[in-house]
């Protein structure tokens, strides 16, 4: 796209220099000013597309030097403190052993056919007896199995990830050098289609959730080395989220992938687990599998009651009396799990409404029971948690929702990650630009900004033909540029200096190679139809003008934007932030381009304000369209589209933020996700629902 717009910008600028004769005094130097303007913009794209495929032809050429035994350690020690600080946060936004540990005793599977001979996995019997796990016993089991591998099964909502996450903890806070760093990692993130080796997604994911393995100080390649020594415990939550025959592929490609010495830990619901070894015809190798008993009535009710304030709702012993007796059959199906105990939590202890309707609906069906509670989550959290007048606090979102708004755009989230093949959990910020057709915004931006552009220059050079011909080059230029916005990945910036002054070198030198181009652009524009004097001055100033530009607005940019080690693991706030501030960045470059091409205007002998407000306008232009990072961009042009139609409000990012701290959303690195992937599902459910009676109502009577 940048050599096209290259093209399309040199030909308009050779059609201006032929214009420019047929008008004399300001009008034609004016004319003659906007071709230079746009030769420069010609040269400033075609040098940076011929930069990029120098710098690929000396990366293919260069072989990467070998990192060494403590470039490894340093590099290790920085990922675990990512993960650590990463999930320590998450852990006190899920409440996690608040007040205490939910009571789930686990222990070695009961189905043979699920794991390998005992033998192989542990020497001695295998450990993980059938006791309450304690974190601390379950990480030193981990460590005492002879290849330490371990699948975690089990229901929808028995507690799997948080079981994962708190093994990560510990593991991570009682870790030696030489052990190996956890990292969590959602299972719906893999693309069998795309990285058809596990190594090379697990070396992918590092290198976008933890930026600060890619510092220029630690060498290039350091992801894809950690996963390639085996240096990182890849622990994959939720086998049982990919599709049928994506499972029987990852299981396959970590039987083969997998060498003595590596570790690993997976979660899946036990029924997708037993398909996929049915289908495999085989067990994950020297494996431990784990699974949790069903939580008793009574160890229920007890942990309800140790969550119950000093003076609780009086009706709440007699729930709790039929819990323990066996009286509400469904009320102990429901409770026998984690995440029914957290709904019950969330829904009528934290609020302390009337427990009532428990006891009731407790003595029906469990199903309906689990539909009250997820119907109730949502204004249960809302109401019990207003928002915050003062400093930020953690369960306290910042903004007042309603409960209708919070659900309604909830459920519209839902149904997207359900429609959608890949990544059915993970919501990106910069995923939102793909809920609706770019094609429409994209058209009315360009026709936006070609209008203005078009004005201004049209007011400021009294040639409303010159002023269209820069307004229409200008859409074109933001249709074409712009279509590969809605699905760029956010950039990330980083502004040190101490160490990386290097590193300017190869940028200056871009900025010479890319005068020069310019220069001869310039002289081959002018000096044979206007001779040698015309030619120098146009080579002159083609040429400085394409040079600096080329530096300031992209070789500055692309320094920036390296990640160093001080950089944290990425939050989808920060990443939102990061990208915003290389919006801002190359505004600011291309307004300084700007102010020098009406330097030159002036020296032109142009008025003050076409030189001046024409480069500053052609400059914003500039340093908005190119670069490689627009997430922000796209994001802010697609949400007012989405919030006219009621999808999801204008301040979205806000409204992420919030669900996440109401506990209804949670963050894997830069990504939102549901808290339970059953919530996710009972709200699009709802929504189907809705629509097919909506449907039903709307249809002509027989």
């Amino acid at each position: 796209m940048s050599v096209v717009l290259g093209i399309l910008l040199l030909a308009l600028s050779t059609a201006f220099l032929l214009w420019a004769p047929r008008f004399g005094g300001g009008v034609g130097r004016t004319i003659g000013t906007a071709s230079l303007l746009t030769a420069v913009g010609s040269v400033v794209t075609l040098g940076n597309s011929l930069m990029q495929f120098l710098s690929w032809w000396r990366r293919r050429a260069t072989p990467a030097p070998a990192p060494t035994s403590a470039t490894i350690g340093t590099a290790k020690d920085i990922l675990a403190g990512l993960v650590t600080q990463q999930w320590r946060e998450e852990t006190l936004l899920r409440s996690v052993s608040d007040p205490e540990p939910m009571p789930l005793p686990w222990r070695s599977t009961e189905r043979r056919e699920l794991v390998d001979h005992p033998e192989i996995i542990a020497k001695g019997t295998v450990a993980f007896p059938g006791t309450d796990v304690h974190i601390e016993d379950l990480a030193r089991n981990f460590r005492a199995l002879r290849c330490r591998r371990l699948v975690l099964l089990g229901g929808p909502g028995t507690g799997k990830t948080t079981l994962a996450v708190q093994l990560v903890l510990e593991l991570l806070r009682t870790r030696r050098p030489e052990e190996h760093v956890p990292v969590l990692l959602s299972a719906s993130r893999w693309d069998d289609r795309l990285y058809p080796r596990l190594q090379d997604w697990l070396a992918a994911c590092l290198a976008t959730d933890y930026p600060a393995l890619r510092a220029e100080d630690l060498g290039p390649g350091i992801p894809e080395t950690l996963v390639a020594r085996g240096e990182v415990l890849p622990v994959i939550d939720g086998l049982d989220e990919l599709p049928e025959h994506a499972r029987a592929k990852m299981l396959t490609a970590l039987n083969r992938s997998l060498c003595e010495t590596d570790d690993l830990i997976l979660t899946c619901r036990t029924e997708q687990f037993a398909e996929s070894v049915e289908q495999l015809g085989d067990v994950l190798k020297a494996t431990a599998v784990i699974e949790p008993q069903p939580m008793t009535p009574r160890a229920a009710a007890d942990y309800l009651e140790a969550c119950l304030p000093p003076v609780p709702h009086p009706a709440w012993p007699r729930v709790l009396d039929a819990l323990r007796s066996g009286a509400a059959p469904a009320l102990a199906e429901v409770s026998s799990t984690s995440l029914g105990l957290w709904l019950i939590r969330a829904t009528y202890i934290a609020p302390r409404v009337d427990p009532a309707p428990l006891l009731e609906l407790g003595r029906g069906s469990a199903t309906e029971l689990h539909d009250h509670l997820c119907d109730q989550l949502i204004p249960a959290l809302v109401n019990a948690r207003p928002p915050t007048d003062g400093p930020a606090q953690p369960f306290r979102p910042r903004h007042a929702w309603s409960p209708e708004q919070v659900g309604r755009w909830l459920t519209y989230l839902s149904q997207q990650l359900i429609l959608r093949e890949e990544d059915p959990r993970d919501m990106a910020w910069w995923h939102l630009a793909r809920h609706s057709p770019s094609r429409p915004v994209r058209l009315w931006a360009g026709i936006v900004i070609g209008v203005v552009v078009g004005a201004v220059f049209a007011l400021l050079t009294g040639v409303p033909l010159a002023g269209a011909a820069l307004g229409l080059l200008s859409a074109l230029a933001v249709v074409i540029v712009t279509g590969s916005w809605f699905t760029e990945s956010p950039g990330h910036a980083d502004f040190r200096l101490r160490g990386r002054l290097a590193e300017l070198v190869p940028v200056l030198r871009d900025g010479v190679l890319v005068g020069a181009l310019g220069a001869l652009i310039g002289w081959l524009m002018a000096g044979p139809m206007w001779g040698t004097g015309v030619g120098l001055i146009a080579a002159r100033n083609v040429g400085l003008l394409s040079g600096i530009g080329f530096v300031v607005v992209l070789g500055l940019i692309r320094w920036v934007e390296h990640p160093t080690t001080s950089a944290t693991a990425r939050s989808p706030r920060s990443t939102w932030q990061a990208d915003r501030r290389l919006t801002v960045i190359r505004v600011i470059s291309g307004l300084v381009v700007g102010l020098m091409g009406g330097a030159i205007g002036l020296e032109a002998r142009l008025s003050p304000s076409v030189a001046i407000g024409g480069g500053l306008l052609l400059g914003l232009l500039f340093g908005l369209l190119l670069g490689s990072h627009h997430a922000w961009l796209a994001y802010n042009l697609t949400v007012p589209r989405l919030a006219t139609k009621g999808r999801l409000p204008l301040r979205a990012m806000d409204f992420l933020d919030d669900a996440h701290r109401l506990g209804l959303l949670r963050t894997e690195g830069p990504y939102y996700q549901f808290r339970h992937i059953e919530l996710q599902q009972h709200l699009a459910r709802r929504r189907h629902e809705r629509l097919q009676e909506e449907t039903r109502d709307t249809a002509p009577l027989p």
